[in-house]
């Protein structure tokens, strides 16, 4: 059976909110805002899309689930108040959520675009293991998802996507201006990825983050 072509686009954000990133707290809370811009910007330059948002931070002992799929066009702007950095980092469980709950909402021939960003490693998650997330994110690759990874210049962000079996992933220095640029490679690749939906096209593995 051929596989449905959808315009339906989910858009899954999952934001460290451990108390490392309290250092770039106001960067990442504008860069946030920016996303939610784009993909609202995305709906509007592609109306025959329907584009859907899940957006949540995480830290030790709770989920923020700021949109939790709904339409582009009735996101706001977070409050400062929104996103207020502290605890470990349950790394292994924001994904193993994330996923599941935007699996469980989509249809056949949906695309998903899922987008992680953190600035440190694992070392909090109770109920999700790296075997488990993984297996399901080769899962999901296989029906079309594309995954992202993008963490601080701190770690090694490509030995980590890797062990996630992510293709895609982007380095950034821990500081203003460093995640500011972060942010805005990350909204010209995610233009783009919908440019390919709109086109039919599709983008080559690793390439996701390529401006060439």
């Amino acid at each position: 059976m051929e596989k449905k072509d959808s315009k339906r686009v989910h858009n899954l954000i999952i934001v460290d909110e451990s108390g490392s990133m309290s250092i770039i707290r106001r960067q990442a809370f504008i860069g946030m805002n920016e996303t939610l811009q784009t993909v609202r910007q995305m709906q509007k330059k592609y109306p025959d899309q329907e584009q859907y948002v899940t957006l949540f931070t995480f830290a030790t002992g709770h989920t923020r689930w700021h949109y939790d799929n709904i339409p582009a066009s009735q996101t706001r702007e977070l409050n400062w108040s929104d996103y207020c950095p502290g605890g470990g980092t349950p790394l292994y469980d924001a994904i193993g959520k994330g996923i599941s709950r935007v699996n469980a909402q989509i249809n056949d021939g949906d695309h998903v675009l899922v987008t992680v960003i953190t600035d440190g490693e694992e070392n909090s998650s109770v109920e999700w293991t790296l075997q488990m997330v993984r297996t399901m994110i080769e899962r999901l690759k296989r029906q079309g998802w594309t995954f992202t990874l993008i963490g601080t210049d701190n770690l090694d962000v490509e030995m980590m996507a890797q062990s996630f079996a992510i293709d895609e992933h982007l380095k950034f220095k821990q500081d203003e201006e460093g995640i500011l640029d972060m942010f805005a490679k990350e909204h010209r690749s995610r233009e783009h990825f919908n440019f390919c939906i709109a086109q039919k096209r599709k983008i080559q593995k690793g390439k996701f983050f390529d401006e060439d």
